[in-house]
């Protein structure tokens, strides 16, 4: 990591102590108590959705229907990004336990088990992105991409004016290259953003190629061998499968961070960012309905993206009533706060995506 990068420290005391004392004043234990048996609820709720799209896949009510195999793939894939949104995340971040160990079988079942290395990303996302978002050369989100300039600080390639109308292509792809590629490409690289000299031990590799194995086996193999369908036809149903949840997970999380109204803070020659910490999470994040307590219960806090960088260790069930208080306090100290519908932010993001291509 590098640790020669600080924040600007102008004001940061005194809004972060304004704003932490608001928000913890807002909610009594009970509240909060409130909020973790719901984070409870919803993993119960997604992963029974998930396992039982899985075995619905299995027992094959349908029969012969190429079409209820298709929507049957389709419903794990939905079913398990919306668990890895709901359940996996917060584990990450420690929110369901005092006890470590309970987070971290939560977190690495439920986020294994969509074919992706849990232990890389959690590297990537609380050792990273958390601590320098949209810094280039800090966040492993915005470095690194060959084929999408996503930071008006990465050196631009001529084919990337195209990319505002090639990246809905990519972005369907994207489970897919992170499932069979992408992690295996993070297991070797030394140097990634601000995490440099990553010497990976050999249990890793094992790990990973555990987890990938169990994912096709019962993704794939299980299918192939007991359903009586073909080979080529429970292949297109994954894609299929594939092609949905990579979508559901792009525009979700693409607009919390990479639009017209998000910022990319540079660092200076001293290794200074222009702003402190608190208000750097403002300005590099977009919260979309943030209040709207459906909405966090389907994507899992995402959509108070805001709350999340601010406040990881609290349970995103509770960012709805933490909003409009940090809404409130960054008013009061003139720092900017982006909201903007779903539509309107991943609107954004093309705009953004075609301004930095031009």
């Amino acid at each position: 990591m590098n640790k020669n990068v600080i924040f600007f420290k102008k004001d940061e005391e005194k809004f972060s102590a304004t704003l932490y004392r608001n928000v913890h004043d807002s909610f009594s234990k009970k509240d909060l108590n409130f909020a973790k048996a719901l984070l409870w609820t919803k993993l119960v709720f997604y992963f029974s959705f998930f396992i039982a799209s899985i075995l619905t896949l299995y027992y094959n009510p349908y029969g012969d229907s190429f079409i209820m195999l298709i929507i049957n793939y389709s419903f794990i894939g939905i079913s398990g990004t919306l668990l890895a949104f709901n359940s996996s995340h917060d584990a990450c971040h420690g929110t369901f336990s005092k006890s470590n160990w309970v987070n971290d079988i939560i977190f690495h079942f439920t986020f294994n088990s969509q074919g992706i290395s849990a232990r890389l990303w959690k590297i990537r996302h609380l050792a990273s992105h958390h601590l320098f978002s949209n810094v280039d050369g800090c966040d492993a989100d915005i470095d690194d991409n060959p084929f999408i300039r996503f930071s008006p600080n990465h050196p631009k390639k001529s084919f990337m004016k195209f990319q505002h109308l090639y990246s809905p292509l990519l972005y369907s792809l994207y489970l897919l290259i992170w499932i069979f590629i992408k992690d295996f490409v993070y297991l070797k690289k030394k140097n990634l953003a601000n995490l440099k000299n990553q010497n990976y031990p050999t249990w890793y590799t094992i790990e990973l190629v555990l987890v990938k194995a169990i994912y096709l086996f019962y993704i794939l193999i299980i299918p192939i061998y007991f359903l009586e369908f073909s080979v080529s036809q429970i292949l297109v149903c994954y894609m299929i499968m594939l092609i949905i949840s990579s979508n559901i997970f792009i525009y979700t999380l693409v607009p919390t961070h990479f639009t017209m109204e998000t910022e990319f803070p540079s660092i200076d020659e001293n290794g200074v960012l222009p702003y402190n910490f608190s208000q750097h999470q403002l300005i590099t994040s977009m919260d979309f309905y943030p209040t709207s307590k459906f909405v966090t219960f389907l994507l899992g806090g995402f959509n108070c993206h805001a709350a999340h960088h601010l406040f990881p260790s609290l349970p995103h069930t509770i960012y709805p009533k933490v909003t409009p208080i940090i809404e409130n306090v960054a008013s009061k100290f003139g720092y900017k706060y982006n909201v903007l519908t779903l539509l309107g932010a991943i609107k954004s993001h093309f705009c953004f995506l075609k301004k930095l291509g031009s």
